[in-house]
């Protein structure tokens, strides 16, 4: 998706909640998914000064839909943030990658003509909607494919230390980019440079997953998170290097972000944020599943160049 020349796509407020611990004990666990959808839907529209009846349509990303995620949690989400019955509401799901694709759905329809405004939005709850639990006992979401596959699909944690030992990422080099990340977060979260976009909820006013003080030394204390004496007999090549400290953390949060053109938010009298060139998305082999984001990048650059 490239722009056309009379429409574009231009990002004109963005919120999100801080980002809680996706534990049973993290300060977000008592607010229902869909309560954190709304709270990021009304911020963006309180943010932004725009009638919430103007905006054409609702897209959240939300990758495990079922139980307290289930039956279409934008559109509830919309409704409970008090959004006249008049707005739609739709939720997809392309798995990690779902709220960035209800971005791209989004930006698609602003570009060809089919909203003026509209939001994009994402939510997950991982300590109430644990990952995985969409698949229930006795089922099978695969199908055929299976048979593609004969020795079977891996988990996440598997696959990116397939990824760590096909590029020789060592265990040294993930844990000093780990600290890094940490320390670069707990700065910026202590000058400050998150509070425009965070919208407080439940009492948490900062990330609860960003732990300051982390160094290699401590990350270097701890256990492989994913070892598996099946898969380490099926993949000899891995070294274990994936730990608790050096992967994403399970978390509960919502964000939003409003998307229009360049002339309506002129008229609105908003200044854009940023504006949306191209998207694009590709399939990548599921046992290197955190891969994709290499030919997507390869693919966007040729189709739209950095500009």
């Amino acid at each position: 998706m490239t722009g056309y020349s009379d429409r574009d796509a231009v990002i004109v407020g963005a919120v999100r909640t801080p980002v809680g611990k996706g534990k049973p004990g993290g300060a977000l666990h008592d607010v229902l998914p869909a309560d954190l959808l709304a709270h990021s839907l009304s911020e963006v529209v309180t943010r932004t000064g725009v009638d919430p009846a103007d905006v054409d349509d609702v897209i959240a990303g939300a990758v495990t839909q079922v139980g307290d995620q289930a039956v279409n949690i934008a559109r509830n989400a919309l409704l409970g943030a008090g959004f006249p019955e008049s707005v739609p509401g739709t939720t997809v799901d392309r798995q990690c990658g779902s709220s960035q694709q209800a971005i791209s759905f989004a930006a698609q329809g602003v570009i060809a003509g089919a909203y003026d405004v509209v939001i994009a939005a994402g939510v997950e709850s991982m300590s109430r909607v644990p990952m995985g639990s969409s698949v229930l006992p006795g089922s099978d979401p695969f199908g055929s494919m299976a048979q593609r596959y004969p020795e079977g699909l891996v988990p996440q944690g598997i696959s990116a230390e397939l990824i760590a030992a096909r590029w020789g990422l060592p265990r040294a080099e993930l844990d000093e980019f780990s600290a890094l990340s940490h320390e670069k977060a707990a700065a910026a979260a202590k000058e400050g440079l998150f509070d425009n976009e965070l919208a407080p909820l439940a009492g948490l006013t900062t990330d609860e997953i960003i732990r300051p003080g982390t160094t290699v030394e401590t990350l270097a204390g701890l256990r492989p998170a994913f070892y598996s004496p099946a898969y380490e007999a099926r993949f000899p090549q891995i070294e274990w290097n994936i730990t608790p400290g050096n992967s994403s953390p399970l978390s509960d949060g919502s964000a939003a972000v409003m998307i229009t053109t360049s002339e309506v938010a002129r008229r609105l009298g908003l200044r854009p944020l940023a504006r949306i060139h191209t998207t694009t998305v590709v399939g990548s082999d599921p046992l290197y599943m955190l891969t994709g984001v290499i030919p997507a990048t390869e693919k966007a650059l040729s189709r739209g160049g950095p500009s």
